[in-house]
């Protein structure tokens, strides 16, 4: 009997439909991803990079946040040593540009815009990013990878070189899709 209960389960599994988006469209499958992880090793959310007709977005979804504003960057190295996650590196910059989304001489080009996480603690978006960051060479992929990294604090968006975004609370290292 247990035996039919994992295969049936296995089943429904493999038969699902392609995970849906906003209004009942199917999601690309990702380019890219990061589970992200709390300083603890907890498992707290995911990060996946998908292309799709109008270029890359970026799908963040995470829980165990504190509510309100947190800066969200791709880092330049693909590890996610905790506690810290000083491993990470600084922000993914191949072009030498200042911190900011607002920054006339920024931004990099892990700058993205701040994370707002809800009340619960939890916070599902989708941001835009570059096409670029798929590419080869400076992009995601580049030799020593590249890693998803959530702060503790809002991001400013202008000063250098991280905004004042404070500690880093969540870390994923971000792995080429299948």
């Amino acid at each position: 009997m247990r035996r039919r209960l994992v295969l049936a389960a296995a089943l429904s599994i493999a038969c699902r439909p392609a995970a849906r988006g906003p209004e009942g469209v199917p999601l690309p499958p990702p380019a890219a991803s990061a589970t992200l992880m709390d300083s603890t090793g907890a498992r707290v959310g995911v990060a996946t990079f998908s292309v799709v007709d109008s270029g890359v977005r970026l799908g963040v979804s995470v829980s165990g946040l504190t509510p309100g504003p947190h800066g969200i960057h791709i880092h330049e190295q693909g590890a996610c040593t905790g506690p810290d996650f000083g491993s990470a590196g600084g922000h993914l910059n191949p072009a030498g540009r200042q911190h900011g989304l607002e920054n006339p001489a920024g931004p990099h080009a892990g700058d993205l815009p701040n994370l707002l996480v809800d009340a619960d603690g939890s916070a599902d978006t989708i941001f835009a990013v570059s096409p670029d960051l798929l590419a080869g060479g400076e992009g995601l992929f580049h030799v020593g990878g590249t890693a998803v990294v959530v702060h503790a604090e809002r991001d400013d968006q202008h000063t250098d070189p991280s905004g004042g975004s404070g500690a880093r609370v969540a870390c994923g290292v971000v792995e080429r899709g299948t």
